[in-house]
């Protein structure tokens, strides 16, 4: 599968989908062939042909200006997220496509080694866009220590938790994680279309599951850079964290996460016995490399 195949009309019309005619004062009408606006509609209140549509739907966004896409991202009722990735695949939609060597490995510069190394007490992750985990602290290994005991490197957040059933008994909320993963993957899509790695993995998780075709195809981006994470830990019990994913702007496409637990709380005691932990066998942390 393909991140960029029509990638633009795919999602303009899982958007339309979404929207009901009430939401836009419109009649519902009788029966509806359609599941939310006809295009039609979308194109009368976007101020622009049913033809042109069309032809957006099929991926032709070539002189596309930047008013019709804000229009129908109002009309759509975008968020931020939203309105940003519909831009980003308009600005790529039905170009050529260049040739898509594989990535070199991303390295850490040392000053993001430094920083990753001098945080206590919290688990911190540095990843990119594609959601492998390119270097954790102590205190992450033995949070993922799972994920880094038994997957091979690099690690992928998304294909852990698509394909591994220990995702399921490790995260209480699973549905709400694969929800966010999808969103994520779908996102970066939309800022990089061309980049082979991610289009290789979209097509593995595709193809072995279900559960992640069915997420892809409802086209639901999302920013995900803050919230709150539950963890089920095989060491401590349970763990509900803070969760704070910060872009170094330094380095492209690498984020730092975190995952404080709040002062006081019995995951911050959780925290502190999962540290104390790493020097017992049971909650010993592996290198990523």
């Amino acid at each position: 599968m393909d991140a960029n195949d029509n990638a633009f009309g795919s999602f303009l019309a899982s958007r339309r989908a979404k929207i009901t005619p009430e939401q836009v004062g419109l009649p519902a009408g009788g029966r509806r062939r359609v599941e939310g606006l006809r295009r039609g509609e979308l194109a009368m209140l976007a101020g622009i042909s049913v033809e042109y549509l069309a032809r957006l739907e099929r991926g032709v966004t070539k002189g596309a200006s930047d008013q019709v896409l804000e229009s129908l991202a109002g009309v759509l009722r975008l968020d931020d997220a939203e309105r940003e990735h519909l831009m980003g695949l308009a600005s790529t939609a039905g170009g050529a496509r260049p040739r898509r060597p594989r990535k070199k490995p991303q390295v850490l510069r040392p000053n993001v080694q430094l920083i990753l190394e001098s945080v206590q007490g919290v688990p911190a992750v540095v990843r990119n866009g594609r959601t492998d985990f390119l270097a954790m602290n102590d205190l992450a290994r033995a949070l993922f220590s799972e994920m880094v005991e038994h997957h091979e490197r690099p690690l992928n957040h998304a294909r852990f938790i698509f394909l591994d059933p220990r995702s399921r008994t490790i995260y209480p909320d699973w549905a709400q994680n694969a929800d966010d993963m999808v969103g994520v993957l779908i996102a970066e899509a939309g800022r990089n279309p061309f980049d082979r790695d991610l289009t290789d993995l979209v097509g593995e998780l595709s193809t072995r599951s279900d559960e992640f075709r069915t997420r892809w195809a409802s086209q639901n981006v999302r920013h995900h850079n803050t919230g709150r994470k539950q963890f089920d830990h095989r060491v401590v019990g349970h763990l509900d964290l803070n969760f704070e994913s910060l872009l170094l702007t330094a380095d492209e496409g690498l984020w730092l996460m975190v995952y404080p637990a709040t002062p006081g709380s019995p995951s911050a005691d959780g925290l502190e016995l999962l540290a104390a932990s790493q020097a017992t066998p049971d909650g010993a942390a592996l290198p990523l490399a």
